[in-house]
């Protein structure tokens, strides 16, 4: 019997080639990315993340989504940076409850030398319990990425979020090649890199086939793409955003996994909002990788317990 070889990974699609498979019918776009899926995934398992928030809230940056910016008048309660037991008991039970990695995210634009520190030490305590590791910290030089890698990290996220034309409708105190060069730093630690981004920004289809042709034409793939859903917070720009339609999520799913075959797609922010039906369409389409857990970073998540329930009714394996 021939063996048949899995479709070469490219990294130099075009903007033209993104949008049509955006504009294929349903099925047909469905078929192509769960075929490429199996290709060089298992079709059912979904690996489980959980997502920590160890510092909320008085971030300086006007990203027009989020709740923790010191610009907008938002419920968040302002938390220093967590203890480090407190850390590691939260990872502890992460893991008890059946995730391999463990997300911790921090509300600063970039973190300062004395917090620095004591992230550091938080990532050795962590790893000790033998647990995938992920940090989100806001922008990094090269040194801090290197310091990060040797204290054992194994990813950095560091969403994209939009299209480079879009992001400045989002973002003004930032800007695109900033978050850019953070990420040519953690690469260059040897960091694996977490990156995707948020639809439902008011943004059109070209800047979501430009977002995810950013990340697929880097030299190498980011291990791990979260697409998040914009979940709308009071106070916030995008408070009164009118929400996309239920199957945008699944084609910017497909999408991503056709261009990217051998990274994780992680179905993220927004999972809360939808039917079980939905999160199996998506699972199709090709995400295999969630955060499981009640929250992520200050937005509800699903219930643990009805994840399990809804992966036994799939028959999904957690890796």
């Amino acid at each position: 019997m021939t063996q048949v070889s899995s479709p070469a990974v490219r990294y130099d699609w075009q903007i033209k080639e993104i949008i049509e498979l955006f504009e294929l019918p349903l099925n047909d776009l469905l078929f192509k990315a769960h075929s490429t899926h199996r290709d060089y995934f298992n079709p059912n398992q979904v690996q489980l993340s959980t997502l920590l928030n160890i510092k909320t809230g008085a971030c300086s940056e006007d990203c027009a989504y989020c709740s923790q910016s010191a610009r907008f008048d938002t419920d968040i309660e302002r938390q220093a940076l967590m203890q480090q037991e407190a850390i590691v008991a939260a990872a502890r039970k992460a893991k008890d409850n059946g995730a391999t990695r463990f997300c911790m995210g921090a509300a600063w634009r970039s973190p300062k030398q004395k917090d620095f520190e004591q992230i550091l030490k938080i990532i050795k305590a962590v790893k000790t319990l033998d647990l995938e590791t992920c940090m989100t910290l806001g922008m990094l030089t090269a040194e801090q990425a290197q310091q990060l890698k040797n204290a054992g990290l194994d990813y950095y996220n560091h969403n994209l979020d939009t299209s480079a034309e879009y992001y400045k409708q989002i973002v003004s105190t930032h800007t695109y090649q900033d978050r850019l060069d953070t990420l040519k730093n953690v690469r260059a630690a040897n960091l694996k890199v977490c990156c995707g981004g948020i639809i439902g920004l008011g943004e059109k289809l070209e800047d979501r086939a430009a977002l995810l042709q950013t990340l697929a034409n880097w030299p190498i793939h980011p291990e791990s793409v979260p697409i998040n859903q914009l979940v709308p917070v009071d106070g916030t720009p995008l408070a009164d955003t009118q929400k996309i339609d239920v199957f945008d999520m699944v084609r910017c799913i497909a999408v991503a996994r056709i261009l990217m075959p051998a990274s994780y797609v992680r179905l993220s922010a927004g999972r809360a909002e939808m039917s079980d039906e939905l999160q199996a369409l998506c699972f199709f389409a090709g995400a295999n990788s969630i955060f499981y857990g009640e929250k992520l970073l200050t937005t509800s998540n699903a219930d643990v317990e009805h994840d399990r329930q809804l992966f036994n009714r799939l028959g999904i394996e957690t890796v």
